[in-house]
């Protein structure tokens, strides 16, 4: 980090900075960086600014650098993330929920995750080219990021 930038905000930018942090919901992440630009644009140092804004001096660097490399757009938006991909898609996952909110089978007290990786015509029908056990890990994975239930609470849909 030895390059160092300047962010230099026109008036429409800043007017623009200012009615994002005034009101409406917006990402947490948008707002400091928001914060970042405008404290910048006043002649803040970075590690003064890290401190009042709540987070890293990397950050302060990086929304400097997107601002001064790219535009207000670039500094104040999210780049990719790296991860995995999706094991199931948006179709699989909705029939998926859609068959751990309805009634379990005859003689079940409710679905449990391997019920619902051999129940689900989706799963079924897409898990041809899965490796085994992968049908299981989708629907654990649509399980923890809370899959809701009829009654607006959390699936139940829990390991055995």
């Amino acid at each position: 980090m030895n390059i160092r930038y300047r962010v230099e905000l026109s008036e429409a930018e800043r007017d623009e900075l200012t009615t994002l942090l005034s009101g409406g919901k917006h990402a947490v992440r948008k707002l400091k960086r928001a914060q970042i630009l405008l404290a910048a644009t006043a002649g803040a140092g970075d590690e003064e600014i890290a401190r009042s804004v709540g987070v890293g001096g990397s950050t302060v660097y990086r929304t400097k650098r997107r601002f001064v490399l790219g535009n207000l757009e670039a500094a104040l938006s999210e780049e990719p993330r790296p991860g995995a991909q999706r094991k199931l898609s948006g179709k699989e996952e909705a029939l998926l929920v859609a068959t751990a909110c309805s009634k379990p089978p005859a003689g079940r007290a409710r679905w449990t995750l391997e019920l619902l990786a051999g129940r689900s015509g989706a799963l079924d029908a897409g898990a041809a080219g899965r490796p085994d056990g992968q049908a299981d890990r989708a629907c654990r994975a649509v399980a923890r990021d809370g899959a809701p239930s009829p009654g607006g609470e959390r699936s139940e849909a829990v390991a055995p």
